[in-house]
């Protein structure tokens, strides 16, 4: 057990360290894929659509939670301009500072900055209308996945909505050595998704991406 959980800390530690050398800039969130971010807003912007709204089922827009937040470029370009409030959480202090500055006057509306690793983040209880967790969930271990997803699921209010969106292996786990990271494919993700309790009630892989990354899929989860 000793071995696991020095890797673990180390796994944690070595993310953290990796981001606080990264710049609080756009191009710095997306790892020099700056140029993706307009593709990628539309494509969450249509995903969510067919969610948010008034009516029966329909999940409300009074308070979302950006989860690996770092400046804040989803907050920015898709959450703030749906949901009346939003929370910010990441790991790295200098980005949630950069954030106060990046969101503008709009930075107003939102809630909480919190800065802790998803593994110790503990939401508020019914908050939530959506938890929006993007290119994010790589850097947990499967077991805080689970935990981590099961806390969301308290957070939500009702009709509330899980949305994971993040890269895919085509096959296994795949290390990421330069920012302790990994990548899962999609059966593995389903499997912890299914552990932590919660259901697939949509599921899309987003187009139009440069080739070379690695796919990518949003699910929506409740």
């Amino acid at each position: 057990m000793g071995d696991i959980a020095e890797g673990e800390t180390g796994f944690y530690s070595n993310a953290e360290d990796y981001w606080k050398e990264v710049p609080p800039t756009v191009d710095g969130m997306l790892g020099g894929y700056g140029s993706i971010s307009n593709i990628d807003i539309n494509g969450s912007k249509a995903f969510l659509h067919k969610f948010l709204g008034e009516g029966n089922g329909k999940t409300g827009t009074d308070c979302a939670l950006d989860c690996g937040a770092g400046i804040g470029r989803i907050t920015k370009r898709l959450l703030l301009p749906l949901f009346k409030t939003v929370d910010l959480v990441d790991v790295t202090q200098e980005f949630l500072d950069k954030a106060r500055t990046y969101l503008g006057e709009e930075g107003k509306r939102v809630g909480k900055y919190l800065c802790s690793g998803l593994q110790d983040l503990l939401p508020e209880s019914g908050r939530y209308d959506v938890i929006w967790i993007q290119w994010v969930i790589g850097h947990l271990t499967d077991a805080h996945l689970v935990d981590f997803l099961q806390r969301c699921q308290k957070a939500l209010r009702p009709n509330g909505l899980i949305i994971i969106k993040d890269n895919v292996s085509y096959e296994g786990v795949v290390p990421d050595e330069v920012d302790s990271s990994v990548c899962r494919d999609l059966e593995i993700v389903h499997s912890l998704v299914s552990r932590a309790g919660l259901r697939i009630l949509h599921e899309e892989q987003q187009t139009n991406f440069p080739k070379e990354i690695y796919q990518v899929h949003t699910l929506a989860l409740r």
